[in-house]
């Protein structure tokens, strides 16, 4: 839908402090999706955005409301992955498994399908069945030497998973292989692979260095409630039928969407 030029540019105004903060302070970030709530609720970005700020904040029967609302709203199937994966936060991993055999994956892009093949091992390994888990991220992705945006995140998963098995020399073999494809470092490869060899780090520098750095100044949550607060007279019925929503969302079983068959067949980790 299409919004007033005024109100288009405060929301996204709050949709791009969601992003910038959604890694450093999801708490704030999360505030920021509920002012773009308040302001604009049946926008699918919306939506969209204020799950994956609820996700980072692990309020996973929010987040999976929010991700269904969008689905409804687009149709698309991209977020199916993190939709299961807020099962698997909600104690809940043999809806993860189910949704893992659905349709809906085959419609994911390669990416999409990586993920998923990530939260169902995931799955496995919360109902305690580390060999399937280790079989389930078994693929040719994984076997590729190619290193694309997923390779560093799905190695990582299975050397975790080797470990866990016992199985430590091919566990090391594939933390060496993460670091690798890891060029951002966005995992702790290295350091779980230092572990893994008795090494140790020492900080040198000890508390000296940090009682002389100088703090830093940012926008406190305090603000941005203060934003919500400020919002909340006028929109005080959209968001309580926002809540209202929510909590319905959660409460109710996804049995229209989702027939809980786990798949006992061999078939990430938000780990």
């Amino acid at each position: 839908m299409s919004l007033p030029k005024t109100l288009a540019d405060d929301v996204a105004r709050n949709l791009v402090m969601v992003a910038q903060l959604i890694d450093e302070d999801p708490e704030q970030a999360y505030a920021y999706s509920r002012i773009a709530l308040r302001l604009a609720s049946r926008v699918a970005a919306v939506r969209e955005a204020a799950g994956f700020a609820a996700y980072a904040t692990q309020k996973y029967a929010e987040a999976l409301a929010e991700f269904r609302a969008a689905r409804r709203m687009t149709g698309g199937v991209d977020l199916w992955p993190v939709m299961a994966d807020c099962e698997r936060g909600l104690g809940r991993p043999e809806r993860a498994m189910a949704m893992a055999g659905e349709p809906e994956v085959q419609k994911l892009d390669k990416a999409g399908q990586v993920e998923m093949r990530l939260v169902a091992a995931g799955a496995r390994r919360d109902m305690g069945q580390i060999d399937a888990a280790i079989v389930t991220l078994q693929s040719p992705e994984l076997a590729s030497n190619s290193v694309q945006p997923w390779t560093a995140r799905l190695r990582y998963a299975y050397a975790d998973a080797l470990l866990s098995a016992g199985r430590e020399d091919e566990a090391r073999e594939w933390f060496g292989k993460t670091i690798e494809a890891d060029k951002d470092g966005a995992t702790d490869a290295s350091d779980r692979l230092a572990e893994l060899d008795g090494v140790e780090f020492v900080d040198a520098m000890g508390e000296d260095e940090d009682e002389d750095e100088p703090a830093t100044v940012a926008e406190t949550g305090a603000e941005v409630e203060a934003d919500v607060d400020s919002d909340s007279d006028s929109d005080g019925d959209i968001d309580s039928d926002i809540d209202d929503e929510i909590e319905a969302e959660a409460e109710t079983a996804p049995d229209d969407e989702i027939e809980v068959q786990a798949d006992d067949k061999n078939s990430h980790d938000k780990g």
